[in-house]
């Protein structure tokens, strides 16, 4: 379908707002799908509280800190409260 057709069937005549609309449906439609997960990985800094994430990042699925006394992964529940942490092996 293209932004004419849409335009057509919305009785819309404005062209910018039609495709605002097909973006955030979009992203709507990326956000619900997680085929495309990625991985970030970066060093933890000490007293720094924010990190860079990359551009295109829609959702963040999960955050999980190396132990390094035990080698296991511990996820990060909540990072506006205090930190829950749980044994994982594995960070996915």
């Amino acid at each position: 379908m293209t932004v004419l057709e849409i335009m057509e069937r919305t009785n819309n005549t404005n062209t910018a707002l039609v495709k605002a609309w097909v973006k955030d449906a979009i992203n709507v439609i990326k956000s619900g799908n997680f085929e495309e997960l990625k991985e970030d990985k970066q060093n933890i800094i000490d007293g720094q509280r924010e990190y860079h994430l990359p551009n295109d990042v829609i959702a963040v699925k999960s955050i999980s800190i190396k132990d390094t006394n035990d080698k296991k992964y511990k996820r990060i529940r909540r990072l506006s409260s205090e930190t829950i942490l749980r044994e994982d092996t594995d960070p996915e």
